[in-house]
């Protein structure tokens, strides 16, 4: 009788193991590739959706991979040469970054996902419209839709006697030598990241080229060795690596240009409204304040970062799924601020926000127009000829004059 209980035991628990992994085995898992992000709101909060997810839909487990910017681009490009890789993974809109991968065929399209989920009613239209810039269809949807400003240290700003925001691109120039007289640096960047000081030098063209001909730059449809205003950028580029930013920059990533912001090193940051939540991180928000870039286009500099379903994936459906619980109105408004000041969901409410949360609300109703990041505008391998001509003349390796020459000998024989 024991031996016929045992084995009656025995048998309930082989059931009970093989109903377990038949479960497990049901499970989709879906491989989510993307950063590791300064901000660690951002980090946790990815932690959070991913849990709360997995508690509604059991049939489906997420495995998440994070690394830093350049590692993560690296990975994406053995992804798209092979069959392995991630179901969704992150990249920044336009032409330039999300452009590479879209055009290398690791993006699948998701016209058919924007119409059964509806995504088109619930996102703001700016961060949406970069998924129709592609060709052959609709390829990934906003993450994030991301303003970048100057950032200042108040007290800085009045030990150097500045006691209004300047309005103009030349008022800037005026107060960025107040603060040089005062013997404070004007603004602090990042040289070992190429995108860091890439910044200054897109707000610099957006300012000397006007709106018109800045876009037809990044087009590659005008001649950089011809126009006069890509000859006056880089001049203005030189002038403020010489003059008006902390050194030595050049050897620095952006965690340590901000943490030297943070001591009081420099007066400015040139940074995205991400800013605010890493500067409430450190309990630091009362210290600073912000205003946007005075280039005279009246366009706001920005961007959107987006995620992306591989074409290597075989679970679209439940990648879409995903997605769409994180465009929620739900997710959205439980996790704001979490990605940046303003959500890409449209439905949000902003209450009880803070000063510089506030701010940023003020400039994203005031600007209906923007211009993107070079390297986000940019094809690949233009962008990198660009970022070396950046370092290149803010190292004094090559002079103003000759920058626009480089660049267009690289464009012209790109083939």
């Amino acid at each position: 009788m024991r031996t016929k209980n045992a084995l009656i035991a025995t048998l309930s628990v082989l059931a009970m193991t093989a109903g377990l992994g038949a479960t497990s085995a049901a499970a989709e898992e879906l491989k989510i590739w993307t950063l590791t992000f300064d901000n660690d709101s951002a980090n946790v909060a990815w932690q959070k959706i991913i849990k709360e997810f997995q508690a509604a839909n059991p049939d489906i487990t997420i495995s998440l991979e994070n690394r830093s910017v350049d590692e993560h681009k690296s990975a994406l490009r053995v992804a798209a040469q092979s069959s392995q890789g991630p179901d969704i993974y992150f990249m920044w809109a336009g032409l330039g970054l999300g452009g590479e991968f879209v055009n290398a065929g690791l993006s699948q399209p998701l016209d058919k996902y924007y119409d059964q989920y509806g995504w088109d009613k619930r996102l703001v239209g700016t961060a949406g419209g970069f998924s129709k810039i592609y060709e052959g269809g609709r390829h990934g949807v906003p993450y994030t839709f991301h303003g970048e400003a100057l950032y200042y240290n108040k007290a800085l700003f009045e030990k150097a006697g500045i006691t209004q925001l300047p309005t103009t691109y030349d008022e800037l120039n005026a107060d960025a030598a107040k603060l040089k007289e005062a013997g404070i640096p004007a603004m602090t960047f990042g040289g070992t990241v190429n995108w860091h000081l890439m910044r200054l030098m897109d707000v610099i063209l957006e300012a000397k080229c006007g709106a018109e001909k800045h876009d037809a730059l990044m087009a590659m449809k005008v001649d950089w060795s011809t126009e006069a205003c890509t000859t006056a950028g880089f001049q203005e580029l030189n002038d403020w690596s010489q003059n008006y930013i902390l050194s030595p920059f050049m050897g620095i990533d952006n965690s340590q240009s901000f943490n030297l912001f943070l001591a009081g090193r420099a007066a400015m940051m040139l940074e995205g409204d991400w800013l605010v939540s890493q500067l409430r991180n450190e309990n630091r928000l009362a210290d600073f304040d912000l205003f946007p870039i005075p280039t005279g286009t009246d366009r706001l500099y920005g961007f959107a970062e987006y995620l992306y379903v591989s074409s290597k994936s075989s679970k679209t459906d439940a990648a879409a799924k995903f997605l769409d619980y994180m465009l929620s109105d739900k997710v959205q408004q439980d996790n704001l601020g979490a990605f940046g000041s303003i959500s890409i969901n449209a439905n949000v409410k902003y209450d009880k926000i803070d000063p510089l949360d506030q701010k940023w609300m003020d400039i994203f109703a005031k600007y209906d127009k923007i211009y993107m990041n070079g390297d986000q505008a940019f094809p690949l391998d233009v962008t990198t000829e660009y970022f070396r001509v950046i370092n290149e003349v803010a190292s004094g390796n090559i002079k103003p004059e000759d920058a626009g020459k480089a660049m267009q000998a690289f464009i012209a024989n790109r083939g």
